[in-house]
């Protein structure tokens, strides 16, 4: 029998991420759709198999037995068709079972752990290749082609050209200061109480660092920096042992105990936007596109949360 021309993989995709999430909005999400056409796609695989698959209520899809019969074959359908073109791949020598992606070392603790248990989740065949580094040598990895997308910090007026932005969440920057420092408890620090105090920093190309000159550059002056490292765990230990104060985002706060962040004068905010990025010429391959669903599924999770 013919299979209806309205009846497509795409199609599929949209019917199965919506027995899943059971909600239009977070499809539309997931996937980086509007409401509207994950809605008509919807509708059309219904008028593609001639048989209803949702009772509507209100504004709501209810699925009928119907759906969930369909799904199970529908899931068979697109496994069988990403196996075959996993072979064909890799007897043309490419192959697609392996995501290479970047990331920084303060994304380690909490955002990239969760995003690749649910991107493996997603696709099981998929090997995650992780590299770590600063935003300067991730985004040169990506552009050499040796890194296929990275989730990094962005300052917010930064443009890239040429690359998908996802974003995923803002992180504020705070002073970091040892325990028991003059500072410790405050509601707000003022950098101007600062300008004699010693500083601690990371190396040019993090985008902490950018974070750093910026709420400097509104502060209006150059703060004394004792020290630069290359890694954000160095520089906790430097804060920690009272070699220099530091302007930190909040993700790193679970990483130690043995420092306080403490939150900036509003003059002087500056914040992280935590964004995927990847090449515009490769935004249809579907391991990014599986990657970029789960990092708009993230950011929902975490302004859900208010985190």
């Amino acid at each position: 029998m013919a299979i209806n021309e309205e009846i497509t993989l795409k199609k599929l995709e949209v019917f199965l991420s919506f027995m899943e999430l059971n909600n239009l909005a977070r499809v539309a999400d997931a996937l980086g759709q509007s409401t509207v056409s994950v809605h008509r796609a919807l509708h059309s695989l219904e008028d593609g198999l001639r048989c209803p698959l949702f009772k509507r209520e209100g504004r709501s899809l209810i699925p009928l037995h119907a759906a969930y019969t369909f799904a199970e074959s529908a899931r068979r359908a697109l496994a069988e068709c990403e196996e075959g073109v996993r072979k064909v791949r890799e007897m043309s020598g490419i192959n697609p079972v392996r995501l290479k992606i970047g990331s920084l070392y303060s994304l380690t603790l909490h955002c990239i752990p969760q995003l690749v248990i649910a991107l493996k989740l997603r696709r099981p065949g998929l090997d995650i290749d992780l590299t770590l580094g600063s935003n300067r040598e991730l985004l040169q990895s990506l552009a050499d082609g040796r890194l296929d997308a990275i989730i990094v910090g962005v300052q917010e007026e930064e443009q890239h050209a040429g690359l998908v932005a996802v974003p995923l969440f803002q992180d504020d920057v705070y002073l970091a200061a040892p325990l028991g420092s003059p500072y410790a408890g405050a509601a707000s620090v003022d950098l101007q109480q600062l300008r004699d105090d010693k500083f601690v920093t990371l190396n040019e190309g993090f985008v902490t660092s950018q974070s750093f000159n910026h709420a400097f550059d509104l502060a209006g002056f150059v703060p004394d920096t004792a020290m630069r490292v290359g890694d954000i765990f160095s520089l906790i230990n430097l804060v920690s042992g009272g070699i220099g104060y530091s302007l930190l985002p909040g993700r790193v706060r679970a990483f130690s105990s043995r420092i306080e962040l403490l939150p900036l004068d509003a003059r002087y905010g500056s914040h992280q936007q935590i964004t995927l990025l990847m090449l515009s010429s490769r935004e249809r391959d579907p391991n990014l596109l599986a990657l970029a669903a789960e990092c708009r599924l993230y950011g929902r999770g975490e302004r859900a949360t208010g985190s």
